[in-house]
C-alpha cells in the first residue's frame, strides 16, 4: 500500500512539473510548451522554457526534496513536531555569508553567492551541532542562540553599506527564479549526497524517536546516528539555501503531511518526504506565478503565507493534546 502511495506520489509531483513548465506570466499554449521542449527552434519560447521554465523546475525539485528530508530529520532528531530546518541557524548562516561576501569581496553574482552560503550554512550548523549534540532540547536552544547572534551581525553588515542590502534582499526573500542551470549543477551534488545519507538513517531514526535506552537495546549507535543525520541536514539545508535563499515551512509541512498516510515509520516518512516537498515547493511557485499576474510573488512569500497559519494550527493541536 505504502507502495502505491508512493508513486502515486511520483505522479503528482509529475503533474506539477509539467505545470511549472506550461505556466508562467507569458501566457503559451501546452501544446507549444511541449513542442519546444522536445524540439526547440531556438525562438523566443524556446529560450523561455529552456532557459527559465526547466531551470526553475529542476531547482525546485531539488530544493524541495532537501527541504523536505532536512525537516524530517530536524524533527525526528529533535523529537519536536514542530522542528523547521532553520532551527539550526542555516539560514542566518548563509545569509551571514552573502552579506559579507557582498561587502567585503563586492561579489555580485549569484554562482558566486551559492558558494559563499554553502560554507556559512554548513559553519553555522556545525556551530550548533557542538553546541547541542548531547540533547535535542539544548540542540534546539543553540540554534536558536546561533541564529540571534548572526542576525545582528547581519543587521551589523548591513547598517556598514545601504547598497548590500539592495543586492542582499535579492537573495534573502527565497525563490526559485532567476537561477540558471550553473546553479542546480553547482548544488546537486551535495543534495544527492544529503539524500541518500537521509534515506539510509531511517532505521535509526525510528530508534531515536523511541527514546535513548530502547535504541541502544535495539542496537543502533545512537551517537554516531545523530553526527550523520546532522551531516545530512547540514548538507541538504546548506545547498537549498544556498541556491534558492531562505525558503521556510517547506520542511515542516511535508513530514507532517505525508505521516498521515504513512505512520511514524521514518524510512517512509523520508521518502515520501523527498517526494511530496518538492511537490508541494512547485505548487507554491506556481502559484505565485499566476495570483498576480501578470507580475509574480516569489515562492518564498507564498511558502510564508500558507506555513504561518499551518504551524499556528500544528501548535495549537499539540498544546491541546498535551493539555
Amino acid at each position: 500500500m505504502r507502495l502505491t502511495g508512493l508513486a502515486l506520489s511520483l505522479a503528482v509531483l509529475g503533474v506539477i512539473c509539467a505545470l511549472s513548465l506550461a505556466v508562467g506570466a507569458q501566457a503559451i499554449p501546452p501544446g507549444e510548451v511541449w513542442q519546444q521542449f522536445w524540439h526547440p527552434d531556438g525562438g523566443e519560447t524556446a529560450s523561455v522554457v529552456h532557459d527559465l521554465r526547466v531551470p526553475r523546475t529542476l531547482l525546485g525539485i531539488c530544493v524541495g526534496a532537501a527541504l523536505g528530508l532536512a525537516g524530517a530529520l530536524m524533527q525526528a532528531l529533535t523529537r519536536n513536531p514542530l522542528a523547521d530546518p532553520g532551527v539550526l541557524g542555516v539560514n542566518s548562516g548563509a545569509s551571514l555569508a552573502v552579506v559579507c561576501s557582498i561587502l567585503f569581496l563586492d561579489a555580485r553574482d549569484m554562482t558566486t553567492w551559492v558558494w559563499f552560503s554553502l560554507v556559512g550554512a554548513m559553519i553555522a550548523s556545525v556551530a550548533v551541532y557542538l553546541l547541542g549534540a548531547h540533547h535535542p532540547t539544548r540542540l534546539v536552544l543553540a540554534g536558536a542562540a546561533v541564529s540571534a547572534s548572526l542576525l545582528a551581525g547581519i543587521n551589523g553588515v548591513l547598517a556598514l553599506d545601504s547598497g548590500v542590502f539592495d543586492q542582499w534582499r535579492f537573495w534573502d526573500v527565497g525563490a526559485l527564479a532567476g537561477r540558471s542551470l550553473d546553479v542546480v549543477a553547482q548544488v546537486a551534488p551535495f543534495v544527492l549526497v544529503g539524500t541518500a545519507l537521509a534515506l539510509a538513517l531511517g532505521r535509526g531514526m525510528n530508534a531515536i524517536a523511541l527514546g535513548e535506552q530502547t535504541g541502544q537495546a535495539l542496537g543502533v549507535r545512537l551517537g554516531r546516528t545523530r553526527l550523520l543525520a546532522g551531516l545530512a541536514i547540514t548538507l541538504l539545508c546548506g545547498a537549498a539555501t544556498a541556491a534558492a535563499g531562505p525558503i521556510g515551512f517547506i520542511g515542516l509541512m511535508a513530514p507532517h503531511a505525508v505521516r498521515a498516510f504513512t505512520g511514524p515509520d521514518h524510512r517512509w516518512v523520508l521518502a515520501y518526504s523527498a517526494v511530496l516537498a518538492p511537490a508541494l515547493l512547485l505548487a507554491a511557485d506556481v502559484l505565485g506565478r499566476v495570483v498576480v499576474r501578470p507580475a509574480e510573488l516569489e515562492s518564498g512569500i507564498v511558502t510564508a503565507f500558507l506555513g504561518g497559519p499551518i504551524f499556528i494550527y500544528l501548535l495549537r493541536r499539540r498544546k491541546a493534546v498535551t493539555a
